[in-house]
């Protein structure tokens, strides 16, 4: 049997090369230590949908803001158990969300118009593209 030396790292040693592994952390998670939610982006003739699966929040957790065509959605929730005057506890949990997700933005969109709804554990974000970066209707030239 002849064993045969590779000069190209296993997987599982590029797994753990520390630069890979930060990049996954920070592009996986947000300083809090938690997941970063799953986002769907979604486009039409019409413009951009950005669909974030964030469950378990309100409407007013959410922080949307636009700055130089980048798009930044962003939320902070805590959450303390209230005890009751007198009472003694010996664990109470606290419960800490937040995360930040950017994304930039194409020039041909209509920032003025971008409207969202947070419905059933998804907030969407409706980024609607300017007139004039729609598509055309196909135009009959009659012959003279």
């Amino acid at each position: 049997m002849t064993l045969v030396k590779t000069t190209h790292p296993s997987l599982l040693n590029r797994f753990f090369d520390s630069t890979e592994l930060e990049n996954w952390v920070s592009k996986n998670y947000s300083p809090s230590n938690t997941t970063l939610p799953s986002v769907n982006i979604k486009e039409s003739e019409d413009g951009f949908e950005v669909e974030v699966a964030a469950p378990g929040f309100d409407k007013k957790d959410f922080n949307i803001e636009l700055d130089n065509d980048i798009l930044t959605i962003s939320s902070e929730k805590t959450v303390e158990n209230e005890t009751a005057e007198g009472e003694r506890y010996t664990k109470k949990e606290f419960s800490y969300q937040s995360f930040t997700r950017s994304f930039n933005l194409p020039e041909d969109v209509d920032a003025e118009k971008i409207t969202a709804k947070y419905k059933n554990g998804i907030l969407s974000v409706v980024i609607p593209k300017k007139e004039e970066a729609k598509p055309k209707p196909v135009k009959q030239i009659k012959v003279g």
